[in-house]
């Protein structure tokens, strides 16, 4: 991990993915799909490392929010999976809103989100955010102009609060071209497995690519900021689009190493027993 540098003043471009340790902008072989052992081969150092992320989360009481937005497709739950698959689901929080009730639409709209935001030493990985008033609701009108010109002027007052609180925060955008993203809504229309990722929502989406795009942009210009910053990740691979993003996220943050404690596993004082449940029933 590398120091956190909050003095970025553009949003980030996207970058492709490097083996571990290596730097570059990974273009010689961006054109070839990483495969699946290279993938893990490069994932799991940086699993090590995320592990160790979270005992200095856990040491320092420090807390981080990891905000991951893209489009329909782009690869946001793998990415979070990849994140939060090794780490202490009570300490590593994923966060996945539904459709707000009601009750929530009548409040404060941040206060829902707010709910979420991390303890001392947790993380929360927030799979969308605040900014489906930026997004999404904005597309398909489910705010009024309004709204949406008034949360781009107060979310980076938002933001400012919870990073002077002390709170690590980190948000990424994940790219994917309009064709790369028809083959995925293909493939989920076509395996049974991934249909529920599919909604008629996403169906209405794909006729919005381009003013998806132009909402973006108007969002990253109006809330990425010095302390704040927004990164784009290229997420056409997403495989190599997981690498990088982790390595950037591990690199961003304070270059701490916490030991794990130790721990002895002394001999057991008998022979191990054999499982037997004395009520008569048995296992499967």
């Amino acid at each position: 991990m590398g120091k956190h540098n909050n003095k970025t003043t553009q949003a980030e471009k996207p970058k492709k993915a490097n083996k571990p340790g290596e730097h570059g902008d990974g273009a010689a072989d961006a054109a070839e799909p990483l495969s699946k052992s290279d993938y893990l081969a490069q994932l799991a150092p940086l699993e090590l490392q995320l592990n160790n992320l979270a005992r200095w989360l856990q040491h320092t009481g420090r807390r981080l929010v990891v905000v991951l937005e893209g489009r329909d497709t782009s690869g946001k739950g793998g990415v979070i999976a990849a994140i939060a698959g090794t780490l202490n689901p009570r300490q590593c929080h994923v966060v996945a809103l539904a459709k707000p009730t009601e009750r929530e639409l009548a409040q404060w709209y941040f206060q829902r989100y707010v709910a979420e935001l991390p303890m001392a030493g947790e993380m929360a990985l927030f799979d969308r955010s605040w900014y489906n008033r930026a997004g999404v609701e904005r597309v398909m009108g489910y705010c009024s102009e309004s709204q949406a010109k008034a949360f781009l002027k107060q979310v980076p007052v938002f933001e400012q609060l919870l990073v002077d609180d002390g709170v690590l925060l980190c948000k990424y955008w994940l790219t994917v071209d309009q064709a790369e993203q028809e083959a995925r809504f293909a493939e989920r229309l076509n395996d049974p497995l991934k249909r529920w990722k599919l909604s008629p929502i996403d169906l209405k989406a794909r006729e919005k690519y381009a003013e998806y795009g132009d909402v973006r942009d108007a969002m990253l210009k109006a809330t990425h900021t010095e302390s704040a910053p927004w990164t784009l990740v290229d997420f056409n691979d997403q495989r190599r689009g997981r690498i990088a993003l982790i390595q950037h996220l591990l690199a961003r943050l304070p270059d701490t190493t916490i030991a794990p404690e130790p721990l002895a596993l002394p001999a057991l004082p008998h022979a191990p027993l054999t499982e037997h449940c004395r009520a008569g029933f048995k296992p499967i």
